[in-house]
């Protein structure tokens, strides 16, 4: 099993190119970062941990920038979203921005998508309503595949319609980057065995894990994908036993720092990536 990290990407974090430096040099294997193009002032959605939202919300840098200045530093970091939000921007341009962001890194690029939590945010790009969601993510990244991997391409759904475009270049990977669904509950496990090349849900406790993971397989297993990898984003400061939990369950990698102790003092960082570094050949 691998161990990625994923940071909140504010100017106030360790820089990225620093960060990727040092992760590589400890052994991780992937950097991930989240996207919020905004934050609304007047928000009537929860946070979905409870409590006030965290204030690095409202700083956070565009993830591709960073993603790339990241890569730009190190030579076999992955880079991921985590996550992208598709129904977020135009889908024409983000086409080109991830295959752009894939060539330049060398084929690096792990793609994480996701619906989002806030549904002030999406209200500010979107019509639709927020209970419709997943069926656009699904529209979203099926025309994405189009515009990956068709000459010319075209795509007529309900959320997503335009005929024949050229849309080059091509991502470096072939038919395009890994596609991890990151959605939990009866839903999200749905789309993910549908339309993903991965799943990367949020860890919350190792028994609601588990039974997760054996969920997500008996769903898998029914659609005829039996080997279907799981990403597992763990929430706070896992003790070793439970990534070798993770490990056990056949977790192909754990993407800490999500909630960490510290996680708004970037003074931590690098104790943090410390404390588990030594545990990324354990868990191979």
């Amino acid at each position: 099993m691998r161990l990625g990290f994923s940071t909140m990407n504010t100017p106030e974090d360790v820089p990225p190119d620093v960060l990727a430096r040092h992760l590589e040099e400890r052994g991780f294997d992937s950097l991930w970062i989240g996207e919020h193009s905004h934050i609304p002032v007047s928000r009537l959605t929860p946070y979905p941990s409870g409590g006030e939202m965290p204030d690095q919300y409202r700083r956070m840098m565009d993830p591709y920038a960073s993603l790339l200045v990241a890569a730009t530093a190190t030579t076999d970091l992955l880079i991921g979203t985590g996550v992208a939000l598709v129904l977020e921007r135009d889908l024409l341009a983000m086409a080109k921005l991830v295959a752009t962001v894939d060539r330049l890194s060398g084929g690096r690029l792990q793609f994480g998508v996701g619906v989002g939590w806030n549904r002030e945010e999406l209200a500010n790009h979107r019509p639709f309503p927020w209970a419709q969601r997943y069926r656009a993510l699904a529209e979203g990244i099926a025309a994405l595949r189009t515009l990956w991997n068709d000459e010319e391409s075209e795509y007529h759904g309900q959320y997503y319609d335009f005929d024949p475009v050229w849309s080059l270049p091509k991502p470096l990977q072939r038919p395009h980057p890994p596609i991890w669904c990151g959605t939990g509950g009866k839903l999200g496990t749905q789309h993910a065995v549908a339309w993903a090349d991965g799943w990367m849900p949020m860890d919350v406790a190792l028994g609601d894990v588990a039974r997760k993971v054996s969920r997500f397989r008996q769903v898998a297993a029914d659609a005829g994908r039996n080997q279907v990898p799981i990403t597992i984003v763990a929430f706070g400061d896992p003790t070793p036993a439970t990534l070798a939990s993770y490990r056990d369950l056949g977790v192909e990698r754990v993407v800490l720092g999500a909630s960490r102790a510290g996680w708004d003092d970037p003074s931590t960082t690098l104790p943090f990536l410390d404390h588990y570094a030594p545990l990324v050949a354990d868990l191979a």
